[in-house]
């Protein structure tokens, strides 16, 4: 079963459950089964709050598989979800007072009876998912960090529905095995052991072409009716991450298809400039409240200006709110509990208001919304010496926000780190979509409304 099935019957559900609970919610309330004017009455106005459940659970990050687990993360994001629908719904019947019903006990009893639904049905989906689904057996061929991270994946993410059944390792390094996962150093018996093994994906962490014998052993699988794809690919498709080290040029020729992205990237100016513009009006009339707080707290300028590295590594000077006192700072990496940041700038900082002068810089051409975070270009010539195809995550505009702002990760300037945000970077400029934006747009608004971020 595919990613996007499996989140398709995950929102299916949520669905079927809130027209549910409000069939529960009127038969508690009128103590009898609602008759058709009763349920006609509630069903268009409930529809509409329905629209804005979901979607405030798909911000709130719950049809992401990965946290679809009944943790801590998940018990989180689903109190703060239920917590905003319900002010929402109570806003929307306020604001709409001709509507023939005034749903205030059916809108709280309503809230009780679907949050009990929705934890019951979420812990059924996952069973499911964990116990009842058909797992996929596969086999590994190559060992490096990128596949030791996906084993790991596997081990704590059960509801994938992978199951790794051994890995091939040719180099004789004497590990024996990974996780109880056996490590074999010999790939003459790998027909025999992908039947044996009921495998029904082969994992290249090795280059066929480098390897005749690798490629006649495969080639004798194919009556076996196996899925082979490459490690790079599928641990994109797990992670939302390109694996770095995986990579070559050829990755690069085969996979970014810019050509393609003409149109997309035109209409995104559009949208841009338009929403760039209107933001600009909107806030302008809190611009000189802001840079009054922000001299009282410290002496200087209202505005941080600093040399950013735009698309194609094109210089510009990029515009933000002053976070951060003048006096002794030595304009080195921002770290965690800078002492640099003023209490109003550190409030800037978390409610992300501190980047809404950006906004110039989108109606000049400079970023966008959505891309990789613009980097100092003294910065970009020391990170590219030491992590490879750096300079390309600059292949387009850097924007406000993107794909890693979103991950749930905080990436300090480490090299490791540096690493990771440039995984999610190349992810973004290979699958850059309107889809794409608009979901990182809205989580960024979650982000923002939880004050996420530092």
């Amino acid at each position: 079963m595919t990613k996007r099935i499996k989140q398709s019957i995950l929102l299916g559900g949520d669905i079927l459950f809130l027209y549910l609970s409000l069939y529960l919610t009127l038969l508690i309330r009128y103590r009898q089964l609602p008759d058709a004017e009763t349920w006609n009455l509630h069903f268009g106005s409930f529809s509409i709050i329905f629209i804005g459940w979901v979607l405030i659970l798909y911000i709130s990050n719950l049809y992401n598989l990965h946290l679809a687990v009944n943790n801590r993360t998940f018990f989180q994001n689903s109190f703060k979800a239920m917590g905003i629908s319900a002010l929402f719904s109570a806003v929307f019947f306020y604001l709409n007072q001709n509507i023939a019903i005034a749903p205030k006990t059916n809108l709280l009893i309503f809230l009780f009876v679907f949050a009990f639904l929705f934890y019951i049905w979420r812990q059924f989906y996952n069973w499911i998912l964990k116990s009842q689904l058909p797992k996929n057996n596969v086999a590994i061929i190559g060992l490096n960090k990128e596949v030791e991270e996906l084993v790991q994946e596997f081990a704590l993410k059960p509801h994938l529905g992978y199951i790794v059944k051994f890995i091939i390792n040719e180099k004789q390094d004497g590990i024996k095995n990974i996780g109880n996962i056996p490590i074999l150093n010999n790939i003459k018996n790998l027909k025999k052991l992908i039947a044996d093994k009921k495998i029904s994906s082969i994992i290249l962490a090795e280059n066929p072409h480098d390897s005749n014998e690798l490629r006649s052993a495969l080639f004798e699988c194919l009556p076996l009716k196996i899925n082979i794809v490459n490690l790079a690919n599928f641990y994109e498709n797990i992670t939302g991450k390109i694996p770095i080290q995986a990579i070559n040029q050829m990755w690069f020729l085969e996979n970014l298809n810019e050509g393609s992205k003409g149109l997309f990237d035109k209409t995104k100016r559009i949208y841009d400039f338009v929403f760039a513009l209107a933001i600009l009006l909107i806030s302008a009339i809190f611009w000189p409240i802001i840079g009054i707080l922000i001299k009282i707290q410290s002496p200087g300028p209202v505005f941080f200006k600093q040399l950013r590295a735009g698309k194609n590594n094109k210089p510009f000077v990029m515009i933000k709110f002053r976070t951060m006192k003048i006096a002794g700072n030595d304009h080195s990496l921002t770290r965690v509990n800078d002492e640099r940041i003023t209490k109003f700038g550190s409030f800037l900082r978390k409610s992300r208001i501190d980047e809404i002068p950006q906004v110039l810089n989108i109606i000049f051409g400079d970023m966008s919304f959505i891309g990789p975070r613009p980097e100092r270009p003294e910065l970009i010539v020391e990170l590219a010496k030491n992590i490879p195809f750096y300079h390309e995550r600059t292949l387009v505009k850097p924007g406000l926000s993107g794909w890693d702002q979103i991950s749930g990760e905080y990436h300090s300037p480490t090299k490791e780190d540096t690493l990771k945000k440039l995984q999610y970077d190349l992810f973004y400029i290979k699958n850059r979509s309107l889809y794409l934006d608009v979901s990182i747009a809205l989580k960024t608004i979650a982000t923002m409304l939880g004050r996420g971020g530092i």
